[in-house]
């Protein structure tokens, strides 16, 4: 079994962030625990400091690196939210930072990042688009590079929400949690697996472009074209190169479920009308495979819900039940 990621690791990651990132919400659901028969808890990431789970990997990774690797200036790029939680990052440790993304990022979110002094440049209609102008960065600018997912820090950071969830419901069964490009599923997996063995871990991913999804079934990290969806967080690709998170997602998850368009809203919906919580379409994904009836826990279970930040019009529209115009 792959162990790139250790519980060490994920546990000194935890020591090297507290004071950085909230140790957010474990909140038992009444709604979804009456329907599924078992007791159901939200992991509220959406009330992390940047709106999502992001901060915890970016930190992590930005404290691993150097002051000398730090002064050069930080680039990356992104879906969103980790841009958002890297110049966040920065801005708290006094660096330059410049996110690249690509243009299906939601303008929402192109915002948040360049109201926190980042320097944003859009490349592209995909994150390997927006990718390829870091590698340039890196080489020609000198600039480091924060990775996304497919980093040990990084990894180590997202795997921190599944130590908090371990020490909260000790007796956990299932996770469910959202997958990209991996780094938040593998994380996760290796905490709740390195604590509680035999609870199951499952990725939560959408039907439209699921890279992980798709290079997990071919047995080889694949290139998916990227297109537009309610859960455009999950969006980009895995990297051909892929190092770390496509190897751990294969060893560690249980089962990777694939929601429609149709799912995701519902559980958008859900989360605002019944949890009162504004939750983004990825963060929104574990609510909706159990409303689907797509997973039925056998015990106490944790929905990762991943982040909120998510265009206001869009929210209304959804939660009111108006099509949006993603198929």
């Amino acid at each position: 079994m792959t162990a790139m990621v250790t519980l060490p690791d994920i546990e000194e990651a935890r020591r090297r962030i507290v004071g950085h990132v909230v140790r957010t919400p474990l909140l038992r659901s009444q709604a979804l625990s009456r329907q599924s028969g078992a007791p159901v808890f939200l992991k509220l990431e959406n009330h992390q400091k940047t709106g999502s789970f992001k901060l915890r990997g970016a930190t992590n990774a930005i404290l691993c690196l150097d002051e000398k690797a730090r002064s050069r200036g930080l680039a990356t790029a992104s879906t969103g939210n980790h841009g958002r939680a890297v110049a966040h990052a920065a801005r708290t440790l006094g660096v330059r930072a410049t996110i690249c993304l690509s243009a299906l990022v939601p303008a929402n979110k192109v915002e948040a990042i360049r109201s926190l002094g980042a320097e944003v440049r859009i490349v592209g209609h995909s994150q390997d688009d927006a990718m390829r102008e870091v590698e340039r960065q890196v080489s020609d600018e000198g600039m480091s590079f924060v990775p996304p997912f497919d980093d040990p820090g990084v990894i180590a950071g997202q795997g921190t929400i599944g130590l908090e969830i371990a020490d909260g419901l000790p007796d956990v069964a299932l996770v469910l949690v959202p997958l990209s490009g991996g780094g938040l599923a593998s994380g996760v997996a290796a905490a709740i697996k390195g604590r509680r063995p035999q609870a199951r871990v499952v990725g939560i991913s959408m039907e439209r472009g699921a890279a992980m999804a798709a290079s997990l079934a071919a047995g080889t990290p694949l290139e998916v074209r990227e297109v537009e969806t309610l859960a455009d967080s999950l969006g980009g690709g895995i990297g051909l190169d892929n190092r770390l998170t496509f190897a751990m997602c294969r060893d560690l998850l249980d089962d990777v479920i694939l929601l429609s368009e149709d799912e995701i809203a519902a559980g958008v919906r859900h989360a605002a009308t019944v949890e009162g919580e504004i939750v983004e379409g990825a963060g929104a994904v574990g609510i909706a495979a159990l409303l689907a009836g797509k997973i039925r826990p056998d015990g106490p279970t944790a929905i990762i819900v991943s982040g909120g930040n998510i265009d206001p019009v869009l929210h209304r529209k959804i939660v009111d039940g108006i099509k949006t115009g993603v198929a």
